[in-house]
């Protein structure tokens, strides 16, 4: 189950505990309305997506969320998960692996497991902190999405 969001007063707080699950996030609805933005918002129109009469004749049954749409809740799931009082800012700084190990119907929940790796000092009076974030449907066996995250954090 998802927990209240953790509030930590300083950066160092959350880096002590790598190695550790952070955050669970609260399940985000995948609709078929969010599935068809992203599609006009990237221009991927693959009919596994979109197309609902054909989708039902696919392998999955009905239509799929995109992959990269999956990914894209990643933010989400931390902005409602943690909170870090005395950051100035955090950044996205990129992935070192992605595996989409299962498909996400449309109409499912999803949520994000926040796993801290481990962290290491920048420059710019700054950390980057290595995320395991698992991305879990509701209801499924396997995760949709398994992701390794770098984020820098400036206090």
């Amino acid at each position: 189950m998802a927990g209240p969001m953790k509030t930590f007063a300083q950066l160092d707080e959350l880096l002590g505990l790598s190695g550790q699950e952070v955050a669970v996030s609260d399940w985000v609805t995948v609709s078929q309305a969010r599935i068809q933005q992203f599609a006009d918002a990237t221009g991927d129109h693959q009919w596994i997506h979109l197309d609902e009469a054909r989708a039902r004749t696919g392998p999955f049954g009905t239509t799929i969320a995109h992959g990269f749409l999956t990914l894209s809740l990643v933010p989400q799931f931390f902005d409602a998960s943690i909170a870090i009082a005395d950051l100035r800012m955090g950044v996205n700084y990129g992935l070192n692996k992605v595996r989409f190990t299962a498909p996400v119907p449309a109409g499912s929940r999803v949520r994000g497991r926040l796993l801290l790796r481990g962290s290491e000092p920048v420059a710019g009076n700054g950390v980057q902190a290595t995320w395991e974030v698992t991305v879990e449907r509701e209801g499924a066996d396997k995760p949709a999405c398994v992701a390794e995250m770098l984020v820098r954090y400036y206090r």
